[in-house]
């Protein structure tokens, strides 16, 4: 069943301050319109960073389709349906914050926020200019709104709470002993039962080469068992001090003592140690800057909580939307902070700002069925809709215990992981899914070659190997020749440490998970799977990539057959991808073959005044 138009609640509520300190898109919207309750003046002092609600005579329309048009008003309603709640906290939060910097004379300047942007681009080596752009391109966030509505209000914060984030010359350098001081490499065995580890300890201190076949075969963590049980280099100051120090003071091969480490019952075994690597002394106080920069960065993220609930508490907040005697009392108010209200023009030019992009495409998106469904003179029935949601319950395996669909516990998962009400599930997934099966019924069809398929990649052998990943082909070439003359997995392994330029592989010695049949990598399963145990494969170019494999054998299938349970699972498993990839292509050319004017960004468009006003007439003589 295919997500429509990604119109699924991203959490705001739960991440109230990291919204603010690690630039969450969605934090905080227009926060001015006019002089409304009393103005709030501690934004960034440049005016473009205080985007007004909208002006009278602006579009009323975000798009046409086909010849119909789709209302701003609307648009706005929708956003609030999905993301209302979090859009208003964020404009509460911000004005909760803007009034602690006016009481505390606190002005954050343009100049300040274009230095906090230009040492945030530095950090990934990019110029301000092209970090911006990949901020407006990868989370469709305008550079003014990021100045406004991310950058401003961290550093509001961070002046709030800058009594708490001095940093001493001892966190410096713990700091720098954990990035760049020696770390040692160890293998790890998982387990909830105390007993079982103390059985494998046993075995492994009897015979420490075993340890790592000990861990694949029993270890209860699926990431490291995957790889031998090997974890990235253990470092110091980083995490659990006991682990640390049993870890750090192990000789190589050696097994540790069993450690508790939450509800697992641990025993490591020493890699190798991997010495400090002691930076040139001309980078010392680059580095010690940069550490010092990233330790008040820490502080500010664990006290700006208790700063900003400090703030809230002190303060008093009454949300007025969705409670409708506050609304009569109220007209054409969101919520009052301390007395200062938050408009209703505000509250959905924020929404439609924040979130209008993406909701506008699902409502583009609706507007195509219902035309493709008029064209086809098809209809979307209720007892459809009944059906598609008990289909949707028993694929998610909520049942019954007679193994009927339990559909109230479906909606009650929707509501509680996805944040969307049984209503908005319906309109943006089951409706948009039962017509997009109609319009492509009977283009769908599971063969008996889908079936085998299926079973070899879920229930066949699985090649297991170490990997080399290069991004040329000439050092590809360097190290496959140093390979081929030195047949040990250990060598190899050493190879890969050294010389792969992907992480995993790397860091652990070329030791990666299991590869399965028919998981859209052809190229590199034919390579895998045509090694002999032992055996060193040729240069296996991957996506512009370079990959050596040495075969380590093969996994043991789980299942020796295909029996009639596991070829119907398998069966609606392949319907529903099958289903999923046509509704995809259907809704796609729809795209393709429709006329669709978008509003929504006029800096952007090319559309013409005349064609925006003939639009709102379109629009005013829609009945309402």
């Amino acid at each position: 069943m295919p997500e429509f138009s990604n119109l699924r609640r991203l959490g705001f509520r739960a991440a109230l301050l990291s919204t603010l300190v690690f630039g969450t898109p969605g934090f905080a919207q227009d926060q001015s319109s006019g002089n409304r309750g009393r103005p709030v003046n501690a934004t960034p002092t440049s005016a473009k960073n205080t985007p007004a609600a909208p002006a009278a005579g602006a579009p009323k329309v975000a798009a046409m389709v086909n010849g119909q048009p789709i209302s701003v008003a609307d648009l706005a309603t929708q956003c609030r349906l999905r993301f209302g709640d979090e859009i208003l906290e964020d404009l509460i939060n911000k004005t909760v914050i803007m009034q602690a910097c006016q009481a505390q004379n606190i002005v954050i300047s343009e100049k300040d926020i274009e230095a906090e942007i230009s040492r945030t681009a530095s950090k990934f080596n990019l110029t301000t200019k092209m970090y911006l752009k990949l901020i407006e391109d990868e989370r469709d966030i305008s550079p003014e709104q990021y100045a406004a509505d991310i950058i401003w209000p961290m550093l509001a914060l961070r002046a709030l709470a800058k009594d708490s984030i001095a940093v001493t010359p001892q966190e410096i350098d713990r700091e720098f002993q954990g990035e760049f001081g020696p770390k040692v490499k160890v293998r790890m065995i998982a387990c909830k039962d105390q007993a079982k580890v103390a059985q494998l300890q046993k075995q492994a201190m009897e015979k420490p080469e075993l340890f790592k076949v000990l861990a694949k075969d029993h270890s209860e963590d699926p990431a490291s068992a995957s790889v031998e049980g090997l974890l990235p280099p253990i470092r110091r100051f980083t995490g659990d001090e006991e682990l640390e120090n049993v870890a750090f003071a192990l000789q190589p091969n050696e097994v540790s003592k069993i450690l508790n480490a939450g509800e697992m019952y641990v025993i490591l075994q020493c890699v190798q140690h991997i010495p400090p690597a002691n930076p040139p002394q001309a980078q010392m106080q680059e580095i010690q800057t940069r550490i010092k920069t990233e330790l008040e960065d820490r502080k500010l993220r664990e006290s700006a909580e208790q700063v900003y609930l400090t703030l809230r508490e002190k303060s008093s907040i009454t949300t007025v939307h969705g409670k409708p005697e506050l609304e009569r009392q109220y007209p054409g108010v969101a919520a009052i902070v301390n007395q200062q209200a938050i408009q209703m023009d505000v509250y959905d030019n924020a929404c439609v700002k924040r979130f209008g992009k993406k909701i506008l495409d699902g409502e583009i998106n609706r507007k195509l069925i219902e035309g493709a469904l008029a064209k086809a003179q098809l209809q979307v029935t209720q007892p459809e809709i009944d059906q598609e949601i008990r289909r949707a319950a028993e694929y998610f395996g909520f049942v019954k215990a007679d193994g009927s669909a339990d559909i109230p516990q479906l909606l009650q998962s929707i509501e509680q992981d996805d944040n969307m009400t049984p209503e908005l599930y319906v309109r943006d997934v089951i409706w948009p899914t039962v017509a997009l099966k109609k319009l492509t019924a009977g283009q769908v069809q599971v063969t008996e070659e889908d079936i085998q398929k299926g079973f070899d990649a879920n229930y066949g052998p699985r090649a297991e190997v170490l990997a080399i990943v290069l991004s040329n082909q000439r050092t590809a070439q360097q190290v496959w020749e140093m390979a081929r003359n030195n047949s040990s997995e250990q060598f190899f392994g050493e190879l890969a440490s050294q010389y792969s330029v992907e992480d995993s592989s790397r860091s652990n010695f070329g030791k990666v998970p299991p590869l399965r049949r028919n998981s859209g990598q052809p190229t590199l399963e034919k390579a895998a799977f045509d090694l002999q145990p032992g055996a060193l494969s040729g240069i296996v170019e991957v996506n512009g990539r370079y990959v050596i494999l040495k075969s380590q054998g093969f996994t043991k299938p789980v299942v020796s057959g295909l029996n009639q349970a596991i070829r119907t699972e398998l069966h609606r498993e392949i319907e529903e991808k099958k289903h999923r990839i046509a509704m995809d292509q259907c809704l796609n050319k729809l795209r393709d073959d429709a006329q669709i004017v978008d509003f929504s960004d006029l800096k952007k468009s090319r559309v013409s005044s005349q064609d925006l006003r003939e639009a709102q007439q379109v629009l005013e003589q829609q009945p309402r």
